[in-house]
């Protein structure tokens, strides 16, 4: 058994496979790690190039898409290490990126999953949207992030260099103890794409388990390489995935109060999707809450499996507030001058 295999999902991703694995080969020079790479079903040559190119890489070859979610669930029963990284495949590492976070993992053996810090590779003075310097929700099951509210992402300055724990760490580059992530269950494979990871974060959390952003290991990332940002199957997938993530995990004495107030804020968000011309984005808002409620009554016994594994109620890495009043009302655009957190 490996101690470390750093697994890169890949779809079709041959250009960022081309782009990005020379960073990663070159610096994941850690002592016991493999490097592999798991495919679903790609057709654009991807398997071809890493055979010709990259023949010491791990291949997992999946039959088909499984999305992110159901694609590293299959992948990773197939891989035998202490611990996973999953990378994205848009991502440049730096060097040294490995050591400090499994050095830490290695000493806080409470602590089961982490990041590093997480910048763009497009302008890596700022941070990246999909994690920056740790992920947290709001009372209602916003996301946001150390360096990204919303839309307003920052520039670092050293700001967000101290060690935190966090709500969530992010998919593009996830460190995780294997023998927590199937006892929480892996991934949902439900979710297919899109926050995945803040619902396994979440369960981890509710059982009593440290998730930390660490700082002293920076990789960049593009972000938004399979799905853009404004794509309307993105914007199904994660209004749908929010409403399945909150069902699964929230108390009992919460869960009717906010998916009610999430039902009035997402209906607002599909008229301003509407009056800003993205017709498609608005459609998927509505259809993200059908196919939710048509479907919630599967999604009950992940529920009930929460709710009995669960150790506490509050999770200190849930904004108490709405982040959403904090941005638009309190114009807050920055998370070190959010108040009450």
């Amino acid at each position: 058994m490996n101690k470390v295999a750093v697994v890169i999902l890949n779809w079709n991703g041959r250009a960022l496979l081309e782009q990005f694995l020379p960073s990663v080969v070159q610096y994941t020079t850690y002592a016991d790690v493999e490097l592999m790479v798991a495919d679903n079903g790609s057709t654009d040559g991807s398997i071809a190039f890493l055979q010709s190119v990259y023949p010491q890489i791990t291949r997992i070859v999946l039959p088909g898409n499984y999305g992110f979610a159901g694609g590293y669930n299959k992948a990773l029963q197939e891989v035998n290490a202490e611990y996973y990284v999953l990378l994205n495949s848009d991502v440049e590492v730096t060097e040294g990126w490995l050591l400090p976070i499994i050095n830490h993992l290695d000493n806080n053996k409470d602590i089961v999953a982490a990041q590093p810090k997480i910048l763009a590779q497009r302008n890596k003075a700022y941070f990246e949207y999909a994690g920056a310097s740790g992920g947290f929700l709001d009372k209602y099951g916003y996301p946001f992030c150390r360096g990204r509210i919303f839309m307003h992402v920052e520039e670092d300055k050293g700001q967000y260099d101290e060690p935190v724990d966090v709500l969530w760490a992010t998919g593009a580059c996830l460190f995780i103890r294997s023998k927590d992530f199937f006892e929480a269950g892996g991934f949902d494979a439900s979710f297919f794409a899109h926050m995945e990871e803040i619902d396994l974060c979440w369960r981890l959390n509710c059982r009593g388990k440290r998730i930390v952003c660490l700082p002293s290991s920076v990789v960049y990332h593009v972000g938004a390489a399979t799905l853009k940002k404004e794509s309307p199957r993105k914007t199904f997938l994660n209004f749908r995935n929010n409403l399945i993530m909150l069902y699964k995990n929230l108390p009992q004495e919460k869960l009717k109060r906010v998916m009610v107030a999430r039902l009035i804020l997402d209906y607002i968000a599909a008229v301003q999707f509407a009056i800003t011309g993205k017709y498609a984005n608005a459609k998927e808002v509505i259809r993200a809450h059908k196919d939710f409620y048509d479907n919630r009554r599967s999604y009950r016994q992940a529920r009930l499996e929460n709710l009995q594994k669960r150790v506490t109620e509050e999770i200190e890495a849930i904004y108490p507030k709405s982040i959403l009043s904090a941005y638009y009302l309190k114009w807050v655009r920055t998370f070190s001058k959010l108040q009450g957190f």
